[in-house]
């Protein structure tokens, strides 16, 4: 019967039409999950928000089973009580065993409203999904600075678990589509609390997808000396990160944050100038295919996980490399 049916639901923000790929991460580790139950024990829906020209085709094509489109034009604007209001009167409706949110900045937010607002439990920043033999959602995540994984089992429904972007490989696209979109009337279409006086213009920018990143930690003394990570980013076509430290002191916008708090990045090169590596920071670039690290303490955790290490200081040897690369010698 199809009231027997399991449903995994996954949450797919979506900013001006654009689909985080998130989304389709969740979808592969959804259909992961399933593979070892009888089929059709499951089902991997999703829930996204938005007007009604949102194209969902990519979804569809990544293996989605139902998509509930909730639509409005007010969902163009992140707005958590707005969208708090209106998936959890649908997730009463379909009665899902497990929602699953990307861990974004908005998909923080909004998390938890849901689950106090459906009295559920909350696991966030989950690093891997497991279901037990009775169909029970194992939440598995860092804890005590990345020293043990804590496995966490919720008895409320739905069981609710918040994923890193980065954690797990993104669906296949196939052409065959099986799924099928069901649209859904807004049940609440606007927030007369919030009038929204100006749109400011932010940046695109998401270290997440860089491929080469240059990251300055707290051996970097001032916002001048960032100049010098910046002209060595330019030289390999890089990116810029930083280490919590250089945030909180203000030399580099959040945005570039890499690190448990901040951002995790795998890329095919990661050279942190003056990271120490703390246990926070290392959990959010220690993936990353080949990693440099330049410290003048030859004690510093980051050779633990480095490829290549260069013990000195980071004044010295950052321009030397700036001045190898120009000239061709590198």
């Amino acid at each position: 019967m199809i009231n027997d049916v399991k449903k995994i639901v996954i949450l797919a923000e979506q900013k001006k039409g654009k689909i985080h790929k998130v989304t389709y991460e969740l979808l592969g580790k959804a259909a992961e999950l399933i593979a070892s139950f009888p089929e059709g024990q499951f089902e991997k829906d999703v829930i996204v928000l938005g007007s009604d020209q949102l194209n969902l085709d990519e979804i569809l094509h990544h293996g989605a089973d139902k998509i509930y489109h909730i639509a409005a034009n007010s969902f163009d604007m992140p707005d958590e009580w707005l969208y708090k209001e209106n998936i959890c009167e649908l997730l009463k409706q379909i009665q899902p065993e497990m929602l699953l949110v990307g861990a974004t900045t908005f998909g923080r937010s909004l998390a938890p409203r849901i689950a106090a607002a459906l009295e559920t439990g909350l696991t966030a920043d989950c690093t891997e999904l497991m279901i037990d033999t009775d169909g029970k959602l194992i939440q598995i995540r860092p804890a005590f600075s990345d020293n043990i994984l804590a496995h966490i089992k919720t008895e409320t429904l739905p069981q609710m678990a918040t994923i890193r972007y980065k954690e797990f490989a993104p669906a296949e696209w196939t052409d065959e589509v099986n799924g099928e979109i069901i649209k859904v009337d807004a049940y609440v279409k606007g927030n007369e609390l919030i009038e929204i006086l100006e749109e400011l213009e932010e940046s695109e920018f998401d270290i997440s997808d860089a491929h080469i990143v240059i990251s300055a930690g707290k051996g970097i003394k001032s916002k001048e000396d960032m100049k010098m990570i910046y002209e060595l980013a330019e030289c390999l076509k890089a990116d810029v990160g930083a280490s919590r430290a250089i945030v909180d002191e203000g030399y580099i916008d959040k945005s570039h944050q890499v690190g448990y708090s901040g951002n995790r990045v795998k890329p095919s090169l990661y050279i942190a100038c003056g990271v120490s590596g703390a246990p926070q920071h290392l959990a959010g670039m220690k993936e990353s295919d080949v990693i440099v690290a330049i410290n003048s303490d030859a004690s510093a955790p980051i050779f633990e996980v480095s490829d290549y290490g260069i013990v000195g200081d980071v004044y010295k040897v950052v321009p030397m490399l700036i001045e190898r690369l120009r000239s061709k010698e590198i």
